[in-house]
């Protein structure tokens, strides 16, 4: 391990034990994954979070341990800044080239297909946030408080019109083809994919993580 990785490391143990000593009492549930600090420490070597539009924040993202990253980011922009995201996410490194991906590769082309135009910023209505999942007190802590996370409510197109998750994956035809194409999509992206035909707290938003749900990390759960 070299100095950078172990001086990364070395803040995020220093970190938890902080939040850990807070006196906060942790409303959800978790257990330690090995796999999450080697995949953040690899992503963050590779250099993929220097873009202008990537900005790290301070090291400690606050809440009970174990929320948080080793270097969370601000993200306000994918698609080599092509498309905002709008507010900026913060999350961890592996959620930037997946985001990225996406929206180039699946995102972008569907819009073109379906309304003739480009994506210009997506709406971004969570990220990190140190919760249980579907903010049910005792559950496993949610993937967001990994900084794992994101939820997606609407598409902006160049045009200015927004396709929205809620009134778009029942509403019009090209609405629900295009949202359908991009909920397939992120489904050979993310780990895991929630969408309107998920449950009731999924009817306004796509959510995207990366979360590893076996020992390998390849099984998908897209719903």
């Amino acid at each position: 391990m070299n100095k950078r990785t172990f001086s990364i490391v070395s803040v995020a143990v220093a970190a938890s034990i902080l939040a850990a000593c807070s006196g906060a009492e942790p409303y959800f549930t978790s257990k330690r994954e090995t796999w999450r600090a080697p995949d953040e420490i690899a992503c963050l070597r590779s250099g993929i979070a220097s873009a202008p539009y990537i900005h790290p924040r301070r090291s400690a993202l606050g809440g009970p341990r174990p929320c948080g990253a080793i270097r969370p980011l601000r993200v306000a922009a994918t698609a080599a800044g092509q498309v905002a995201l709008e507010p900026a996410a913060t999350l961890r490194c592996p959620m930037v080239p997946a985001i990225d991906r996406w929206t180039r590769e699946v995102v972008r082309p569907a819009a073109r297909r379906h309304f003739g135009r480009d994506v210009v910023a997506l709406k971004v209505i969570a990220s990190y946030s140190c919760r249980p999942r579907n903010n049910r007190r005792g559950a496993k802590l949610s993937e967001h408080g990994y900084a794992n996370a994101i939820d997606i409510a609407k598409f902006k197109l160049s045009d200015g019109r927004e396709v929205s998750v809620l009134k778009g994956w029942r509403g019009g035809r090209a609405e629900r083809a295009f949202l359908r194409e991009v909920h397939a999509g992120a489904c050979r992206t993310f780990s895991t994919v929630i969408g309107p035909n998920g449950d009731s707290h999924h009817q306004n938003h796509f959510h995207l993580d990366l979360a590893r749900h076996n020992r390998r990390g390849t099984y998908r759960y897209c719903k």
